[in-house]
């Protein structure tokens, strides 16, 4: 069952700085980084934080279309680390947008503030990285996932699935997980046969690249690796 999903759009509204740590009347901490002195602020909302407002280093950004669960296991992400190797570093918010069984949705936001300006700067869809560089085919014999000129294939019989749950292909949006690491962005999918049958991880390593941030790696591991 998914929850919380709704449309987003993204607007920039500058309001007077405030400190990182004070009060925000009609707004709850959704997250903050203490080390960078980095505050989000939302309000809540049917188990939802709504019209953000990021306190970075005293300056304060609206986002009034984002949203996140309130679920703390969910809570918004924050990373400040040099991703584009410019010696500058970078603002990196994850976003939960909802959640539940073998479903995960979430967004990621990228801020380069050498400058103090707050203009978010484009990470390509991992699903339209997915649907032009990964072919897959379904069948209730074979799985197969081909990314370039490496394949993989899976016997669907040694899984024991019901036939009669076997999606008519194999479906890759269910699960978005964004993380940093080692100073990258980085995607996994979770490829799936049928509800709550999955084999293996698609990981998607982004670059700045053409002033967005683009696939520069994409992987297929299975569980244990």
């Amino acid at each position: 069952m998914i929850r919380f999903i709704i449309p987003l759009m993204t607007i920039l509204l500058l309001v007077p700085p405030i400190m990182a740590d004070a009060a925000m009347p009609g707004y709850s901490v959704a997250a903050k980084s203490e080390e960078e002195n980095i505050v989000l602020y939302g309000k809540e909302m049917n188990g939802l934080y709504f019209d953000f407002k990021v306190n970075f280093k005293g300056a304060v950004f609206s986002r009034p279309f984002w949203i996140n669960v309130t679920n703390p296991t969910y809570a918004p992400k924050i990373y400040y680390q040099d991703i584009n190797r410019d010696n500058r570093n970078e603002l990196i918010i994850i976003l939960t947008r909802g959640y539940g069984t073998g479903v995960l949705d979430q967004e990621v936001y990228v801020f380069p503030l050498g400058n103090k300006r707050f203009k978010e700067v484009l990470v390509d869809s991992p699903l339209a990285i997915v649907n032009k560089n990964i072919r897959t085919s379904l069948t209730p014999a074979k799985a197969e996932i081909s990314i370039g000129n490496k394949h993989y294939s899976f016997n669907v019989k040694e899984l024991k699935l019901l036939p009669e749950t076997l999606f008519e292909e194999i479906s890759l949006g269910s699960i978005i997980n964004y993380e940093v690491k080692d100073h990258k962005v980085t995607a996994t999918l979770h490829p799936q046969l049928s509800p709550g049958a999955f084999v293996g991880n698609i990981i998607i390593t982004y670059e700045f690249r053409d002033n967005m941030y683009q696939a520069e790696k994409i992987e297929f591991k299975l569980e244990n690796e």
